[in-house]
């Protein structure tokens, strides 16, 4: 059995989900809803909630989900499923590593969690500039559409300046929420790799190793990496002549 969930956030749809779910449910319970909600926002967020008692999708469910994910794929920005269930929760992080969008799994007792884990924001990316140096801070776990919030803002800083000195600060970073987020990272630094002429990289020690790597595409940059605990030493390195 499928119960739609009230009292969440708007564009946000939640499910609870007991015993075997069957295709005649899934046309009529999440289908409508999730098409509903995909006409008035641009992306929504789901909780769903699997209860002791669920048994799993039955054939023409699953077949259903599938091609609902498949014909919206971009379309969720975020994914919470609350369940105990040991097989289900080993199905989700399966299914999570191919899906662009986070997904997050919470215990029953966490519900509420959960909950503030869909309405939170969980990064963003500070852009500052001071003469010709550009200060870009990651924050947090970043996802596909904190960086298309930034895209104007970037373009229009690195417009004002031939070959801006640049100084990228993952001191608070906590990684990227979806494959999404990751292709869009590498995407940003595809389109601005040849302009800096300078490059510092600050980050904690968990982050060196992709430091080096993310510095590898500024070829024709000046480019060095510093800990996080070298904040002063990057910004004199990026000042100097």
């Amino acid at each position: 059995m499928i119960e739609l969930m009230d009292a969440l956030p708007s564009g946000t749809l939640g499910f609870r989900c007991s015993g075997r779910i069957t295709g005649e449910e899934m046309q009529r319970m999440v289908i409508p809803p999730v098409e509903a909600a995909l006409l008035e926002f641009d992306h929504i967020k789901a909780l769903v909630v699997l209860e002791p008692s669920f048994e799993g999708l039955s054939f023409e469910a699953a077949w259903d989900d599938t091609a609902l994910g498949l014909r919206h794929w971009d379309g969720f920005e975020r994914l919470a499923v609350v369940t105990d269930l040991a097989w289900a929760r080993h199905g989700v992080r399966a299914m999570a590593v191919l899906l662009p969008y986070p997904v997050h799994l919470f215990p029953l007792a966490e519900q509420d969690n959960a909950r503030r884990w869909l309405s939170e924001s969980l990064g963003t990316v500070h852009i500052d500039r001071q003469g010709e140096v550009i200060t870009i801070s990651l924050i947090g776990q970043l996802d596909q559409h904190t960086y298309a919030r930034i895209d104007d803002d970037l373009a229009q800083v690195f417009s004002e300046l031939d070959q801006p000195r640049v100084l990228l600060d993952l001191r608070k970073f906590d990684g990227w929420l979806g494959l999404n987020a990751l292709r869009q990272h590498l995407a940003l630094i595809r389109d601005y790799r040849h302009r800096p002429a300078r490059l510092a990289l600050v980050s904690s020690p968990l982050w060196q190793p992709l430091a080096q790597r993310l510095i590898q595409p500024f070829s024709r940059a000046q480019t060095h990496t510093f800990t996080g605990s070298d904040l002063l030493a990057a910004q004199e390195w990026i000042c100097a002549d």
